[in-house]
């Protein structure tokens, strides 16, 4: 009888182990278990974050993560760039961010020091920074996404509609994306460069662009943030593109407030050469008319005293 009971009960434990998966789908660093079947990832010293397996972690939640293992030399990360007019990179490097229950960033973001500066839904600096009495009055929204990629030497002849169409059902099927939210794609094949417009319409809080542009980040950097560990790739007339480069832009529903007060001396003598440049060749395109006009009237006089 006490045989029988313990092969019950080792079948039921049996069981419940098998329905909770040993690995996460789409976050490598999460464990689970159960029952009930129940998946964490660590974000500080014993601090455990439940995590939905099914959807893309958020991001804050991420760089939490991330942070807590850079701190014990587990993983880093690196980014950079600058394009469109209103655009904003994530360069400032990693920080230890402050999240809402919910995953969201909170506004202000001081990552534990008397530095603090406001951020946009996707985490990135939107202001100059301040001290802890800065105030920030709202999360303000990533509502455009632009993904610089670059894919590696290879197929030629792709089709720019055909590139749309798989790029944006890869989005759809890997990070989880609706489709109609890729407006455009541009690409130069000499560059071997794909510029990918994700765009929401202003007031739309359902989309996080953020988590996507996130992971595909990670997946084209060759760290991927699933458990699969696949790098993001576009099937396009039977070619496969591989790529090797990514640069995100965020475009807010607000323009960023960052001033020139904060650049580098550096960067400020760079602006200052520039619109000398400027304005020495504006002068010598004016003092050229002047010469012109000045010869033009010389030919003149001389023309009716003939």
């Amino acid at each position: 009888m006490k045989m029988w009971i313990f092969a019950v009960l080792a079948a039921l434990a049996v069981g419940a182990s098998a329905q909770c998966p040993p690995t996460c789908a789409t976050m490598k660093w999460a464990t689970c278990d159960g029952p009930p079947c129940s998946c964490t990832l660590l974000i500080g010293n014993g601090t455990k974050q439940p995590i939905v397996c099914t959807a893309l972690v958020p991001k804050c939640f991420l760089m939490k993560a991330e942070m807590y293992r850079a701190r014990r030399g587990l993983s880093t990360r690196t980014i950079g760039g600058k394009q469109h007019e209103t655009a904003i990179v994530d360069n400032d490097g990693i920080y230890d961010p402050e999240c809402e229950n919910d995953g969201k960033f909170k506004a202000k973001q001081c990552n534990n020091t008397d530095v603090c500066w406001c951020v946009n839904s996707a985490g990135v600096r939107r202001t100059d920074k301040g001290d802890q009495t800065l105030k920030c009055e709202k999360l303000v929204e990533t509502n455009w996404v632009r993904l610089q990629l670059t894919h590696k030497e290879g197929p030629t002849n792709v089709n720019k509609d055909n590139l749309k169409a798989a790029i944006a059902s890869e989005l759809n099927s890997r990070y989880k994306l609706d489709s109609s939210l890729v407006k455009e794609i541009q690409y130069d094949p000499d560059a071997r460069m794909i510029v990918v417009d994700v765009t929401k319409p202003k007031g739309e809080r359902i989309s996080d662009l953020s988590r996507m542009a996130y992971y595909m980040e990670k997946d084209v950097k060759a760290l991927p943030l699933f458990t699969d560990q696949k790098n993001f790739t576009a099937s396009v007339g039977g070619q496969t593109l591989m790529m090797e480069k990514i640069i995100v832009y965020y475009v807010d529903e607000e323009p960023p407030t960052m001033t020139m007060k904060h650049l580098t001396g550096g960067i400020i003598a760079v602006i200052v050469v520039v619109v000398l440049a400027v304005i020495a060749g504006l002068l010598a395109v004016f003092f050229f008319q002047k010469r012109q006009r000045k010869y033009k009237k010389t030919q003149q006089r001389e023309m009716e005293q003939m």
